[in-house]
C-alpha cells in the first residue's frame, strides 16, 4: 500500500499507548507497549514533546492537554455533543440518573457527551471513553441499524458472565432491538449496571445513541414506565435539533 504512511501510524500508536491506567510512562514502557524499538520510541516521544502534545521530566512522559485538539475537530464537525448536552442535562434532572451520548467507532462505542448524577460503575466514564459495542445498550441500537451484520461472525469477548457472546444470539437480539426502537442491557458490561438506549438520527440515518444508566436494583417496571418514555422523547428531540 504505497500511500500508507507508517511513521504516522507509529506516532499515533505512541499517543494511544497513554490512557487512564497508564497516564505516565518511561521510554522503555512506551517501546514495550507499542512494539517499537527504544530508538524509534524516543524519536516519536521527543517530537511530540517539541510539538506540545507531551511533556517530560527527563524520565517519565505524559500527555498534555493539547492532545485534545486531535479529536476536537471531529467533535466540532459532528455537532452532536453541543446539540445533545442541554438535552442531556434536562433529561438527567428529570430521571435523576446519569445520561450519555456515544457514537460507533468500529466495534466500540465512544462517549461524546455525558451528564453524570451518581457513580454506579467502577470505571470512571469521561468524554472519549470506549467500550465494546456488543455489551452496551448504546452499541446495540447502533449495531441494530447496520445493514450488514457479518462483523458478528466470530465469538465476542465476555465482560461479565451475562454478556451475550454468541453471534447468533446477538444477531437475534439486534433484530429485536431494531423492531422495538430501543435497547436494554442488564449487567453485560458490568455487574450491577442496567442501561437503556435509543438511537439518534440525522437525515434518517442512525449517527449516535442516547442512554440512561441505572442500578439493577431499580425494578424493570420502573424502567419501562419512568425511564423509557423520556429516553425516547429526548432522543427524538436531539435528532430534530441536529443540523440537516
Amino acid at each position: 500500500m504505497s500511500d500508507f504512511v507508517q511513521s504516522l501510524e507509529r506516532g499515533l500508536a505512541v499517543i494511544r499507548a497513554f490512557d487512564a491506567d497508564h497516564p505516565e510512562m518511561t521510554l522503555s514502557d512506551v517501546a514495550r507497549v507499542t512494539g517499537l524499538t527504544r530508538a524509534a520510541a524516543r524519536r516519536f516521544l521527543l517530537t511530540l514533546v517539541d510539538l506540545g502534545y507531551m511533556r517530560t521530566d527527563g524520565r517519565m512522559f505524559m500527555l498534555r492537554p493539547k492532545v485534545l485538539e486531535l479529536g476536537y475537530s471531529y467533535l466540532s464537525s459532528l455537532g452532536l455533543p453541543d446539540v445533545a448536552q442541554p438535552h442531556l442535562e434536562k433529561l438527567a434532572l428529570e430521571v435523576h440518573e446519569s445520561c450519555s451520548v456515544s457514537v460507533l467507532d468500529g466495534s466500540d462505542i465512544v462517549y461524546v457527551a455525558r451528564v453524570p448524577t451518581k457513580r454506579i460503575m467502577k470505571v470512571m466514564i469521561e468524554i472519549g471513553t470506549r467500550f465494546p459495542a456488543h455489551a452496551t445498550s448504546m452499541g446495540r441500537v447502533m449495531l441494530a441499524a447496520q445493514d450488514n451484520m457479518d462483523f458478528l461472525d466470530t465469538p465476542l469477548p465476555a465482560l461479565t458472565d451475562r454478556t451475550i457472546t454468541d453471534p447468533v444470539e446477538l444477531k437475534a437480539e439486534l433484530v429485536r432491538v431494531r423492531a422495538q426502537g430501543w435497547s436494554m442491557v442488564d449487567e453485560e458490561l458490568e455487574h450491577g449496571l442496567r442501561s437503556i438506549a435509543a438511537p439518534i438520527r440525522n437525515k434518517g440515518k442512525v449517527i449516535g445513541a442516547l442512554n440512561i444508566s441505572t442500578h439493577v436494583s431499580r425494578p424493570i417496571d420502573s424502567v419501562h414506565t419512568e425511564l423509557v418514555p423520556p429516553l425516547l422523547t429526548t432522543a427524538e428531540a436531539i435528532s430534530r435539533d441536529l443540523p440537516s
